[in-house]
C-alpha cells in the first residue's frame, strides 16, 4: 500500500465521531460512521504493523446512548383565575355614577357641563315608553337634554330602538352623539351647542374612536368628523367593531364576534386594507367553559377587551356572562359567570373605570362594577331601567 493510502486510513480514523442526535434515526446513523469509522483504522493499523511501524493502542468506542423519543407536552394550560360569580348580596359603596337614578335637577341648557359621567334614557318597564335623555355631570348634578330630542333609530325594515346607544357619549364626557336616519346629531355638552350632519343611510351604531365617530348602518360603517361631518367607508362591522382604547391609532381597529367567535384585526392605509383573523382562544379557563356568542358592544383598555356573551361553563350552557380577552392574543383570561335566571342579553359591558374595572349592565334595572383581576363584584346603581352610556372608553 501506498505512503498517501496509509496516511489518508489513518486520519479518517483519527476525526472526532459527529455529535448524535437524540432521534432513533439520528442514532443509528451515528453507529453506521463510527462501524466504517472503526473498520477504516484497523486496516490502517494493519498496514502499518506488516511495514513495521509503530503499534497504535486503540480504545474501545464508547457505546452509544440509548435512544429517546420526545414526548409532546399534554399537560393544560393552566388558568390564572377561576370562573369568578357575583355574590348573593351585592355592596353599593356608593360612586358618582350613583346618582345616575337621581331626579333632574336642571336643564342642559341652563346648567352645561364641565364634564358628563354618563347619559340615561328612562324606559318604563312596564309600558315600553321612553323617557327624554338625561346627562349626569361630574358635579353630582342630573340635567335634562332639552337642546334636542332625537328620535329612534329605526331599519331598513322599520324596526325601531331609543336613540341613546352605550357609545353616544364620548371617553372624555364632553360630547354626545345619536345616529339618526340620514344624520348624526352631535351635542356640546359644555355648551349645549347642536350640530346636524347629513349622512344617508338607516344609522343606529354610534360609538367614538379617539376624537373621532364610528356611525353605522346595518352593514356599513362611517368615520366621521363630529366638528365638520365629513366622513368615508371604513372597512370594518358596525356590529362587531371594538370601542377602541381613546389613544389607539386612527387606522387600527378590533372586531369581536362570530360564531364560532373570532378577534380580526384591520388596518388599513389608503385604498389597502388588511385583515389578521384568528379564533378567540378559550385554553387559559377551566375545561369546558367557552363564550359560544358575543353580544353588545366590545370595549378595549390597552391590552384588554371585554364584551359580554352566551356562555357555556363545564357542561351547562345558555348562562349570561362578561369575557375579558388579551386583544393581543385574543385568549380569554378571566370570565364572569352571571347565571341563567336573567332575561336574555341582560348584561352588555359599557366600558371601563379609571381603576381598570369592568362596567356592565345588570337586569333588570342595575349597574355592575367588576374587578377581573380580584373577582371582586359590587353594585354601582339599582332600578335604573332603560339605556345608559358611559364617559367610559
Amino acid at each position: 500500500m501506498r505512503e498517501e493510502e496509509v496516511h489518508r486510513l489513518l486520519t479518517v480514523a483519527a476525526e472526532d465521531v459527529r455529535p448524535a442526535h437524540a432521534a432513533a434515526a439520528g442514532w443509528e446513523r451515528a453507529r453506521r460512521v463510527r462501524r466504517a469509522r472503526r473498520a477504516a483504522g484497523a486496516a490502517a493499523l494493519a498496514v502499518v504493523l506488516l511495514t513495521g511501524g509503530t503499534a497504535l493502542a486503540l480504545r474501545p468506542a464508547d457505546p452509544p446512548p440509548p435512544a429517546t423519543t420526545a414526548t409532546p407536552d399534554r399537560s393544560p394550560v393552566p388558568h390564572p383565575v377561576s370562573v369568578q360569580t357575583i355574590p348573593a348580596d351585592l355592596a353599593y359603596p356608593g360612586r358618582p355614577l350613583g346618582r345616575l337614578g337621581d331626579p333632574v335637577g336642571a336643564t342642559l341648557s341652563a346648567r352645561p357641563v364641565r364634564r358628563a359621567l354618563a347619559l340615561y334614557q328612562p324606559i318604563d318597564p312596564e309600558t315600553a315608553v321612553e323617557g327624554r335623555i338625561r346627562v349626569l355631570g361630574d358635579d353630582g348634578l342630573v340635567r335634562d337634554l332639552d337642546v334636542v330630542t332625537p328620535a329612534p333609530t329605526r331599519d331598513a325594515g322599520g324596526n325601531e330602538a331609543v336613540p341613546l346607544k352605550s357609545g353616544s357619549l364620548s371617553p372624555d364626557g364632553r360630547t354626545a352623539a345619536f345616529a339618526q336616519t340620514d344624520e348624526v346629531i352631535v351635542v356640546d355638552l359644555t355648551t349645549a351647542a347642536v350640530r346636524r350632519h347629513p349622512l344617508r343611510g338607516y344609522l343606529e351604531h354610534v360609538l367614538w374612536s379617539g376624537s373621532r365617530l364610528l356611525v353605522g348602518d346595518d352593514d356599513t360603517t362611517y368615520d366621521m368628523d363630529p366638528h365638520t361631518g365629513t366622513s368615508r367607508k371604513i372597512p370594518v362591522s358596525p356590529w362587531d367593531v371594538v370601542a377602541p382604547d381613546p389613544t389607539a391609532p386612527p387606522n387600527a381597529l378590533l372586531e369581536l364576534g362570530g360564531t364560532p367567535p373570532s378577534l380580526t384585526r384591520v388596518r388599513w392605509s389608503g385604498d389597502e386594507t388588511h385583515r389578521g383573523s384568528g379564533p378567540v382562544d378559550f385554553r387559559a379557563l377551566p375545561r369546558g367553559h367557552r363564550v359560544d356568542e358575543f353580544y353588545g358592544r366590545g370595549w378595549q383598555r390597552g391590552e384588554r377587551m371585554a364584551r359580554a356573551g352566551w356562555i357555556t361553563t363545564d357542561t351547562m350552557g345558555g348562562r349570561e356572562g362578561v369575557a375579558l380577552l388579551n386583544a393581543e392574543t385574543g385568549v380569554v383570561t378571566h370570565l364572569l359567570d352571571l347565571g341563567r335566571d336573567r332575561s336574555k342579553g341582560c348584561c352588555e359591558v359599557l366600558g371601563w373605570d379609571r381603576d381598570g374595572a369592568v362596567l356592565l349592565r345588570h337586569a333588570p334595572g342595575g349597574l355592575l362594577r367588576w374587578q377581573p383581576e380580584t373577582g371582586e363584584v359590587t353594585g354601582v346603581v339599582q332600578d335604573l331601567h332603560g339605556e345608559v352610556s358611559l364617559a367610559a372608553g
